[in-house]
């Protein structure tokens, strides 16, 4: 049976919506009305569900979801938060940091209920973030419905670039670590370029595995050993107490995009929170004043603040790119094993997110596309190229601190603050008031705005960093790239 207060778009079978007044805005599709979805008369008993819809074989329950997002959310980024406190100083930084937080959540609040909304209109179980930003356009107005169609690959591309810049931020962090303890402990002459090189056939190998089920306990050693790093760095950090002198409270405008993207790599987790929720045993329990997602990031937040502000109290403006590369290794055997667990645990992870940017270019544009018998060997051809592809790029510039601030301010000032205020605003566009519509825009208008300003600022200071590591005011990374380039490529 149908409910009579509901007709169908025409344009659009799966798409369902209440109809309140005949009268339609200028220019708006025929078989969409105007509606305000907020009504309390609006009858949703034989609406579709999609929680009630969904069939998940190994569903999680609220406490394994929560410790999933504090897992994808603490890893590189919060070992960096020192350094990005030196950039922004002990007030800023900690005020900035919450700011951040605050609107990052609000945010994925704001993705969450688009995504829930384009659901219930379409009768289907879940959405990926490509699918609802795709289907979100294809409702907003003209303009956004001709652009719906390349929704998903503008998406599916900072997808990949995060992915593929997480990738080369491990591969940097992993062969600093390395690299540190072999000279400090060990008195070795290696550079982060040799350490690079030497774990470049490891890397492709474990990136090799298909199924992820054969990394699952390595991944959970990893998981055990991050932990127990991160009391030993806690207590490097409160060994000597921390100390107001010689730190400033606010640090140089110039130097607070470092900050913003440093802070927005660390706390944005956006590529997980549809996987997370879409396999909840209660998924509505997910959002909500004490759901899952806000106490998760008030713990994360909390979390981020208090390493780096501890942490550049502790060293000041001498905060490397992760705090890991303070610790005194050249005298303390503890130092360099926590460094050593460490790099091991990132090493594990670089496999788990590589994966995703794997799975974006050959399950959407490179496998269909095969059809021959040895798509097999073209899967790993591919695994290999991705491999050496962020090798490449972390041998060309190896700085840990403007990796972290590019690819926070490049991709997650968009994927985590831009398209969610962009995809409710195309969800709702003719679903409420002219008021409501109006209140909508200049709200999302600007998140829009702060999230473009940030990409923006934060990805040509980062840029700009790099270019001056490059020109060889740095240490020298252009000859470190052209010899590793003939080594690993010329070589007979």
């Amino acid at each position: 049976m149908v409910n009579p207060s509901f007709e169908p778009d025409e344009f659009a079978p799966a798409s369902l919506a209440p109809m309140k007044e005949e009268k339609k805005p200028p220019g708006a599709d025929k078989g969409i009305f105007l509606v305000n979805m907020k009504e309390k008369n609006v009858q949703e008993v034989e609406e579709y569900e999609p929680y009630e819809n969904r069939v998940v074989d190994h569903p999680t329950t609220n406490t394994e979801t929560l410790l999933h997002l504090l897992k994808g959310s603490l890893g590189t980024g919060i070992l960096a938060m020192p350094h990005a406190f030196s950039k922004s100083g002990y007030v800023v930084g900690a005020i900035g940091t919450v700011v951040i937080g605050v609107l990052c959540t609000y945010c994925i609040h704001v993705l969450m209920d688009s995504c829930y909304v384009l659901c219930k209109r379409r009768k289907v179980p879940s959405l990926t973030y490509t699918a609802a930003a795709e289907a979100a356009l294809s409702e907003g107005p003209d303009w956004c419905k001709a652009c719906a169609p390349y929704a998903a690959h503008i998406v599916n591309a900072f997808l990949l670039i995060y992915q593929i810049g997480t990738c080369c931020v491990y591969v940097v962090f992993v062969s600093e670590n390395i690299q540190f303890v072999l000279t400090k402990q060990f008195e070795m002459d290696v550079a982060v370029t040799d350490v690079m090189l030497w774990i470049l056939v490891p890397l492709i190998f474990i990136n090799w595995v298909r199924d992820l089920k054969y990394l699952a306990p390595f991944s959970a050693i990893a998981n055990a050993v991050t932990i127990v790093s991160f009391g030993i760095i806690l207590y490097y950090i409160f060994r000597v107490t921390p100390t107001l002198e010689g730190k400033v409270p606010a640090g140089k405008i110039g130097d607070f995009p470092l900050f913003f993207g440093t802070v927005l790599f660390a706390l944005e987790a956006i590529g997980v929170i549809l996987p997370l929720e879409n396999e909840m045993k209660t998924p509505k329990d997910f959002v909500g004043k004490f759901g899952v997602l806000n106490r998760a990031m008030i713990s994360i937040i909390i979390l981020y603040v208090g390493m780096g502000l501890f942490g550049y109290l502790q060293y000041g403006n001498a905060a490397a790119g992760s705090i890991t590369l303070n610790l005194p290794s050249e005298t303390e055997v503890l130092a360099s094993v926590v460094q050593c667990l460490l790099a091991f645990a990132i090493f594990i992870t670089h496999g788990l997110a590589c994966y995703v940017a794997i799975d974006i270019l050959w399950g959407e544009y490179v496998g269909p596309r095969i059809h021959s018998t040895r798509r097999t060997l073209w899967e790993y051809v591919l695994r290999t190229l991705v491999v050496l592809l962020t090798f490449g790029i972390a041998a060309a510039v190896p700085e840990l601190d403007l990796f972290i601030s590019l690819f926070g301010a490049l991709c997650l000032s968009a994927l985590g603050l831009a398209f969610p205020a962009f995809i409710q605003s195309c969800t709702y566009w003719y679903y409420v008031s002219d008021s409501e519509r109006i209140r909508m825009i200049i709200k999302n208008s600007i998140v829009v705005l702060f999230g473009t300003l940030g990409l923006v600022v934060g990805t040509w200071t980062s840029l700009e960093g790099i270019i001056v590591k490059f020109s060889g005011h740095g240490h020298g990374p252009v000859a470190n790239t052209t010899e590793i380039f003939n080594q690993t490529i010329l070589a007979p």
